[in-house]
């Protein structure tokens, strides 16, 4: 049996907070999970945004600016392992090296677009110039099975490509198959049982950022906001610990 942690969308951007990040990297220094898995989603790219391209609210925005935003949370939630393993070699124990593995969301599959909208763009701007070199990157909407749970930035309809707008217990019933996804802004938690005692379990859960996004209005950012842990998971099995960020701010920060 095997611990993992979930990390949802963290939508790094330049001018957000992003003291959250180094609180969570003390969190998994203290749990040490033996699979990290990034839901994607983690650089927000509004720069290459077509949503609200040619508003008052896309000025200034800088497709540097937003690697540099990515680069700056992403050392702000590997410092503390860093620091930590930097110890145990110093004092020759042990360090922790868990497997890494973040699956492209559709902020950065912003990028590829780009570039295939203008073709001039290939080799100026690509997925390297993200700062996921220590981790284990997964083509965008491509699932990776770890323990027989199956994470990917969203679950689509094979027929159109696009995500399955249903609660945790619909997407369950037509992908049949332990999942933890991101992408949408919520927290939901699903368990099923098969006639035959099979059981599986589904969780969306697509943020984990302390801002608040404007295009949601002042209702639409009332939702949760965190991590999961996945306790003894085996063959899909696993029980979940859902971690807000208002918890990792009273036990971390400094």
């Amino acid at each position: 049996m095997t611990k993992h942690l979930f990390i949802p969308d963290v939508q790094a951007k330049d001018g957000v907070p992003m003291e959250h990040l180094t609180w969570l990297g003390h969190y998994i220094v203290d749990k040490k999970p033996d699979v990290i898995i990034c839901a994607g989603d983690f650089a927000d790219m509004p720069s290459l945004s077509s949503y609200d391209k040619g508003k008052k609210s896309f000025e200034g925005r800088r497709y540097k600016k937003d690697i540099a935003a990515a680069r700056q949370a992403m050392d702000l939630l590997l410092a503390p392992m860093k620091k930590y393993n930097k110890k145990q070699q110093e004092t020759r124990h042990k360090q922790y090296k868990p497997r890494m593995v973040l699956t492209l969301g559709n902020h950065e599959e912003r990028i590829m677009r780009a570039v295939n909208l203008q073709a001039e763009l290939e080799g100026v701007m690509g997925y390297d110039d993200l700062p996921y070199e220590d981790w284990e990157v997964h083509d965008y909407l491509k699932p990776v099975v770890i323990d027989g749970v199956m994470y990917v930035h969203f679950l689509s309809n094979p027929y159109t490509g696009k995500p399955y707008t249903g609660a945790a217990k619909s997407q369950l019933k037509e992908v049949q198959h332990s999942f933890c996804v991101g992408h949408k802004q919520t927290l939901d938690c699903h368990m099923n049982f098969t006639p035959l005692g099979k059981q599986t379990i589904g969780i969306i859960a697509g943020a984990c950022y302390l801002h608040d996004e404007d295009y949601k209005g002042y209702q639409g950012n009332a939702h949760w906001r965190g991590i999961v842990l996945l306790n003894d998971v085996r063959d899909g099995v696993f029980s979940p610990v859902f971690i807000d960020l208002d918890y990792l701010k009273t036990r971390y920060e400094a």
